[in-house]
């Protein structure tokens, strides 16, 4: 069990964000350990046949299952929504020194595997190294599917903000995983036996909770400065991400609104780019952007901008017209 003390001024400090290295290095133990990763079998199949030929044997070296992984492959994002090159740039600006007493870190209870000693001998030639292959396999195994994982991610965050405006802060940490507690003395309560820590003082830094699709089904933490504290947990739906996602075309809808637009706003019911919509749907950017406009002018979708995107979703009138007739809800 480990505690993470909270001041007025670290709750305050409570931020979500996205990373798509931490999604990266992550999905390299669902390759590791399939069985374990069931809810992403079918990524994995197609995975593991493109990365075939890559060199991931370091990554799995330095993350080690329910032992400490080094925090510099896994830098927590300083935004809420970071670019995967932003982050191996700040991977590739890790102090030799840190780079070295998280690699012993990482094996402090067990000797060093030979194929890790570069990191101990030469760390920012072999961190550079490290970083060339895991650009190659976010280009072949992660990139293609980048915007649906990050969809899920946004949605989940969307439902944390919610959740924190309508409930308060225990409802949003109780949710967050049956492992995650927490008491009205400011204190969260993490169920995780394998951290060498009992008690982490946030003292003003505080809180970045990042949701994850290769972390289920586990909580992940980091602690260690000079990174900021940070909660790693499953994100909301990853049992559904790779399921099919051309939505289900109710009849009546598309004799009233036309066959894009049903589809539109079916799909509508997380929040969606006009370029992931037009990739789900296969249509054109353009008229997908066409039919956005006539939707959100009749009040039947939402938007808002995230950072250069802006994201739609249905309102609740958008919703309601997705009813069957006679349904109560």
């Amino acid at each position: 069990m480990i505690e993470v003390r909270f001041d007025t001024d670290s709750m305050s400090g409570v931020r979500f964000g996205v990373s798509p290295l931490f999604e990266t290095t992550l999905s390299v133990n669902a390759l590791r350990d399939p069985a374990a990763a069931a809810v992403h079998m079918q990524w994995v199949e197609d995975a593991r046949r493109l990365a075939a030929g890559l060199d991931l044997e370091p990554l799995r070296l330095l993350m080690r299952p329910d032992a400490y992984a080094p925090d510099f492959i896994n830098p927590p994002p300083s935004g809420p929504a970071a670019e995967f090159e932003e982050e191996l740039g700040i991977m590739l600006a890790t102090p030799a020194a840190q780079i070295r007493e998280e690699v012993r870190r990482c094996y402090a209870e067990v000797p060093l595997p030979a194929r890790l000693e570069p990191f101990i001998e030469k760390p920012r030639a072999a961190v550079r190294a490290l970083a060339e292959v895991m650009r190659t396999y976010w280009e072949l195994a992660l990139a293609e599917h980048w915007p649906r994982i990050c969809t899920l991610l946004e949605h989940d965050i969307l439902y944390r903000a919610r959740q924190l405006t309508d409930a308060g802060t225990r409802a949003l940490f109780e949710d967050l995983d049956p492992s995650i507690s927490w008491s009205n003395d400011g204190v969260l309560r993490i169920d995780k036996r394998e951290c060498d820590l009992s008690s982490v003082h946030l003292d003003g830094r505080g809180l970045l909770l990042l949701p994850s699709a290769f972390a289920w089904p586990k909580v992940m933490l980091i602690t260690a400065e000079p990174w900021q504290p940070t909660v790693i947990y499953p994100a909301r739906g990853v049992g559904m991400l790779w399921e099919p996602e051309r939505p289900a075309l109710p009849g009546a809808l598309a004799r009233l609104l036309g066959a894009s637009r049903a589809s539109i706003l079916a799909a509508l019911d997380r929040p969606r780019s006009t370029t992931e919509l037009a990739r789900i749907l296969e249509l054109t950017p353009g008229g997908v952007s066409q039919h956005l406009g006539v939707l959100h002018s009749a009040g039947l979708v939402q938007r808002r901008r995230d950072q250069r995107v802006v994201l739609y979703l249905r309102s609740e009138n958008g919703d309601a017209l997705m009813q069957p007739a006679g349904d109560p809800s």
